[in-house]
């Protein structure tokens, strides 16, 4: 009997993130789906972070879900962000989402941007 596997996630999303993305989603009046996160050039690191609530899928995007979340990323993105785990605080250092990424070698003050 063979058992199903279960693809592997190249980003991750926490349930504190996932729950995040739910209020924006249900606020969004443009009726987004889900969520882009993507990596271009830029920052004092080299690269930066990109979030933004998207209505579906592009023709080359790989397209992930956990926890109900579906999380769109476009294949020059995916190999800088194996592995990492989108969060998100709301604690005393700052409000906001946060990118835990296994592949970056040295990151700003920001958290924002990155170099591999």
């Amino acid at each position: 009997m063979e058992t199903a596997t279960k693809p592997p996630i190249t980003i991750a999303i926490s349930l504190k993130a996932a729950a995040q993305v739910r209020k924006l989603l249900a606020a969004d009046v443009a009726a987004a789906d889900g969520v882009r996160v993507a990596v271009q050039g830029g920052g004092c690191s080299g690269l930066v972070y990109k979030l933004l609530l998207e209505k579906a899928a592009r023709p080359e995007d790989k397209v992930y879900e956990e926890h109900g979340i579906k999380i769109y990323v476009d294949k020059k993105s995916v190999i800088y962000l194996a592995g990492t785990e989108l969060d998100f605080s709301d604690g005393l250092n700052g409000k906001g989402f946060v990118f835990a990424n296994p592949n970056a070698k040295k990151s700003c003050g920001c958290g924002n941007s990155f170099s591999v």
